[in-house]
């Protein structure tokens, strides 16, 4: 039932495809009409749950991290890792969109810093961050100020006693399932929406500019996470003393297995067992530690939302400054790390933000067919990270264990 409900969803976003190039090429007025009503009201269906997704999905995932002593002991030093692979996913991207320029970077970020008045661009754009009540944000569609209420009450709820704390966090994670469930049904539409978006696009397109974006686009989302899954992790798992050609090779099986599978979750019984078995980690970390991993460490998740967000937004003649993109690149962890649980990943969370500025979503139609190639890659990677964040948390805890098995007694 799964390969035939795949069969049909891929069937239906091939079919849109073709369909969508050739009714753009026909460029008959009543179907770019059609196109232009249909994609309105995707776009719109798309405001309605963006705000929320981004707001519960967050919640639910942090106020639910901490429940006990010893979780929040072992919790601590995951975060923390997960963290700073995850920023450094999103960094490595900005790095990599600045170079490779997708979208003519440099041209937009010259005229951007012309026309920026700090005291009446970037002040005033901190202050609107930061809402006077709960509603604003989501009225106005503010991303930032929806982050801004998510982190606030995220960081509150954990503060609060464990009764009240797990009472909203079944409360939050049952508000996102209902959102997801919403969300589910409009992603069924996605191919019809695909057909109109692919037909208003080639109606527009009028060079072969736009095929080279779109590999310049490509290459940014897949070099950045080649990049962190060859280098940075290998390098960061080396400085605390590990072998990650060992720990690679141990891992393999689950990293295979996540890359055809692109599921984290799906590869999970796995990736432990790998862990266990063949890496050496002990049960009890491994238990613990990477079902935390599989709902908040997601590198590739950081690359692909940074880039898809500042590359289609900079398409449609939005400009952002070198300041503004290096924010998005926290923006970016942060979606990423509160991505569990989302429809079709980081492709849905970042046409969330995307519809949430009002932005068209029409490129977003011709990334989607690349979007399967990107999510084996990310899942892949996001498996590694998780291998290499659990493997220092059980080198880190070795250490301390034997710090105070030697420590001298007084």
């Amino acid at each position: 039932m799964k390969l035939n409900s795949i069969f049909n969803v891929n069937t239906g976003i091939i079919f849109a495809v073709l369909l969508g190039m050739f009714s753009g090429y026909l460029d008959i007025h009543f179907l770019n009409q059609t196109a232009e009503v249909v994609s309105q009201i995707f776009i719109n269906l798309l405001k309605l749950v963006s705000t929320p997704i981004i707001f519960l999905s967050i919640l639910s995932t942090i106020s639910g991290m901490e429940s006990a002593n010893d979780f929040k002991f072992i919790g601590k030093k995951i975060i923390k890792y997960t963290f700073l692979t995850t920023y450094i996913a999103a960094f490595i991207a900005f790095l990599l969109y600045l170079f490779l320029d997708p979208a003519n970077t440099a041209a937009v970020v010259q005229d951007s810093n012309k026309a920026v008045d700090f005291d009446k661009g970037y002040l005033t754009y901190l202050i609107q961050a930061i809402p006077s009540n709960i509603i604003q944000p989501f009225s106005e569609n503010n991303v930032i100020g929806v982050l801004f209420l998510a982190i606030i009450f995220s960081v509150a709820s954990l503060a609060l006693p464990e009764v009240q704390r797990k009472s909203l966090n079944t409360l939050f994670t049952s508000l996102n399932a209902l959102v997801m469930k919403i969300a589910s049904w409009i992603v069924k539409f996605i191919p019809v929406a695909i057909w109109s978006f692919i037909t208003l696009f080639m109606k527009d397109m009028q060079s072969l500019v736009n095929i080279k974006q779109i590999a310049l686009y490509l290459l940014c989302v897949m070099g950045a996470n080649l990049v962190q899954g060859l280098i940075i992790l290998p390098l960061i798992v080396k400085y605390r003393g590990i072998s990650p050609i060992k720990l690679s090779f141990a891992m393999l099986p689950a990293l295979s297995l996540a890359f055809f599978s692109k599921s984290s979750s799906a590869t999970l019984p796995t990736t432990m067992r790998c862990a266990e078995e063949r890496a050496g980690m002990p049960k009890r970390l491994s238990n613990l530690a990477f079902p935390l991993c599989t709902a908040i460490n997601m590198n590739g998740c950081a690359a692909f939302i940074f880039t898809t967000v500042i590359f289609v937004s900079m398409s449609q003649g939005v400009h952002f400054s070198v300041t503004e993109m290096f924010m998005w690149t926290m923006i970016a962890t942060i979606a990423a790390v509160g991505n569990a649980g989302v429809p079709m990943g980081c492709y849905f969370l970042s046409s969330a933000f995307l519809a949430a500025m009002n932005v068209p979503l029409n490129l977003l139609a011709i990334i989607l067919p690349f979007y399967a190639i990107i999510d084996m890659l990310e899942t892949a990677i996001n498996v590694w990270s998780d291998s290499c964040v659990v493997a220092m948390v059980d080198r880190e805890l070795q250490v301390e264990e034997t710090a105070v098995n030697y420590a001298p007694e007084c």
